[in-house]
């Protein structure tokens, strides 16, 4: 199981010069340990802008010092070199992870001209048929699931949830590993509540199970703190029955979250 990745995460000298700030390297650092934790073999793909321009150099766009035909040559050579090394392993990366805003491996926004526009770095966009992720977004991995944890029946889908997303390598906090019916009493509750507290201030992603009548009071209030906390959070909703004709449930919930029908559509919406 390995990622292509943009080689300046792994070497911020092969960026321009002044531009990696202290949240980049934060950033950097998290996409490193989530592959660490899952135990995702990082390969650098080359640098396009470092063969043509050298280091150390000032930044600029593709317009401004890389629209030239020899840059085309040197680009469709690497592009041949990362697919040949793909056909000698055998198998596909998981993704390729590119960092926004570059002209070569930028993923969703590229400096093309001298204002950001939309759309994959030249580099990049020369591999559609791979998944592309920027590091902001494969750096966000730490799930708190947020779910009501009463019953067998709650405990047993709350559990194949996080075995779901463990699987696609996300590091999953499941409160019911903590709160059970014999863990409660003897001064236990407050632990279990700052545990909790700590695990959602800690956790980049909110997933909450709102399935039910009306969601459960304990996830609704976890889903307001990251909310509160400037987190993701994403609704999972089952339940066929509608809170209104225009709600799925209460307008406060579904207002501060993305909201997904199944578990298929939360996977599809978390990419990787």
């Amino acid at each position: 199981m390995y990622v292509l990745a943009s080689p300046c995460i792994l070497n911020e000298k092969l960026r321009a010069e002044g531009i990696t700030t202290d949240a980049d390297r934060a950033v950097w650092a998290a996409a490193v340990a989530r592959c660490r934790r899952f135990s995702i073999e990082i390969i650098p793909l080359p640098c396009p802008e470092t063969l043509f321009l050298g280091v150390p150099r000032t930044p600029g766009s593709f317009l401004d010092r890389l629209n030239v035909p020899e840059f085309s040559v040197l680009l469709e050579r690497l592009e041949a070199d990362v697919r040949a090394l793909i056909a000698e392993r055998g198998e596909a990366p998981l993704a390729i992870i590119g960092v926004n805003s570059s002209p070569t491996c930028g993923i969703s926004t590229t400096y093309y001209s001298d204002e950001k526009s939309a759309g994959p770095g030249v580099f990049l966009k020369r591999f559609s048929d791979i998944p592309l992720i920027d590091v902001r977004q494969f750096a966000q991995y730490r799930i708190y699931l947020a779910a009501p944890l009463f019953s067998e029946a709650q405990r047993v889908y709350n559990q194949a949830l996080a075995d779901l997303l463990s699987s696609r390598c996300y590091d999953v906090h499941l409160p019911q590993k903590l709160d059970t019916a014999e863990s409660r009493g003897e001064g236990r509750e407050e632990f279990i509540y700052h545990q909790n507290l700590s695990d959602l201030r800690d956790s980049d992603i909110v997933v909450a199970v709102i399935d039910g009548s009306d969601a459960d009071s304990g996830t609704a209030w976890e889903m307001g703190y990251a909310t509160a906390l400037g987190k993701r959070v994403i609704a999972v909703r089952t339940d066929f029955r509608q809170y209104s004709e225009r709600e799925l449930v209460n307008l406060m919930l579904e207002m501060e979250a993305e909201v997904v029908r199944s578990s298929e559509e939360l996977m599809a919406l978390l990419f990787l």
